[in-house]
């Protein structure tokens, strides 16, 4: 595979990212291989960011824009995937190599989708990769931390034949996390490439404020059926971090909510018994796909 003549399609949903969009299709514009299609999916915004995605798909023919209607409230996880669902579905390019969902708040350098294809090229097993996300704060970048095997949601590429194995995205919080578990127990390789950096405009998570955030990540983990004993030893080492104590208790919450309100997990009992091996290996010291 010659990481110049990829053929690759993206798709983005976007939700009130007037500030942000412009910058992202302005990087994308410069990208030394650039996609066959682009489908930015405007998941009901009420500010400007329509008519951003209408001049640049005036442009440029393959910039297309699909326009959802406002629900008015964010949709954690779940309003993503159906934005995202509705892009792939209005995708006109079959023949691609690569499909790719990417945020509509990241900056990145022109040749970065070039050198993500290079590691897909020397590992036929890659099914899912992609750079890693940095945050500017008080002037300085600085790294959101994440298991190597784990490719952050704002910015996954799945290599075709993985994605079809997948059968598509769980539509709840949890699915960018899902969807590498279940690649990795049908076979495939996933991991981030730590030299290639995105600049991500907005912390992750913050959209709805620090706690609604991380309660999003503790209830997460509950849908893809984390292991319990896990989840406690991940609440222990949460403890000193930032917000000290108040960030244990409110992935706590969330994760043990889920019990209390019976909500739905992740309907692949496989995946899920293959996700729970893996945890309590990694707290035994085995082997995982943490390493």
């Amino acid at each position: 595979m010659n990481p110049a003549n990829v053929r690759y399609v993206v798709i983005t949903p976007v939700r009130d990212e007037e500030a942000f969009l412009g910058l992202t299709i302005e990087c994308m514009l410069r990208q030394t291989v650039r996609p066959a299609e682009w489908v930015i999916v405007n998941d009901g915004s009420t500010d400007g960011t329509a008519a951003v995605l209408d001049g640049y798909a005036s442009r440029y023919p393959w910039i297309r824009a699909c326009h959802r209607a406002n629900r008015g409230f964010r949709k954690a996880g779940g309003g993503v995937v159906e934005a995202f669902n509705d892009g792939y579905r209005a995708l006109s390019v079959e023949d691609r190599d690569f499909v790719v969902k990417f945020d509509g708040d990241l900056s990145f350098a022109p040749d970065y989708f070039e050198r993500c294809f290079r590691h897909f090229a020397e590992d036929p097993l890659l099914g899912i990769g992609g750079g890693v996300i940095c945050h500017t704060i008080d002037g300085q970048e600085r790294l959101e931390p994440c298991p190597s095997f784990h490719v952050r949601g704002a910015t996954k590429i799945y290599r075709s034949p993985c994605w079809e194995a997948l059968g598509g995205l769980w539509p709840a919080p949890g699915w960018d996390t899902f969807d590498e578990v279940k690649a990795n127990r049908l076979g495939w390789t996933t991991r981030s490439f730590p030299e290639l950096r995105l600049t991500h405009h907005r912390l992750t998570g913050t959209a709805e404020g620090l706690w609604s955030g991380i309660v999003k990540n503790g209830r997460a983990n509950y849908i893809c059926g984390y292991h319990p004993l896990f989840m406690f030893f991940k609440c222990l080492k949460r403890l000193p971090q930032k917000p000290r104590l108040v960030g244990s208790l409110a992935l706590s919450w969330g994760f043990l909510s889920g019990y209390w309100k019976r909500i739905p997990r992740v309907d692949d009992p496989l995946t899920i018994a293959y996700l729970r091996q893996q945890q309590l290996g990694r707290l035994s010291g085995a082997k995982t796909i943490w390493r």
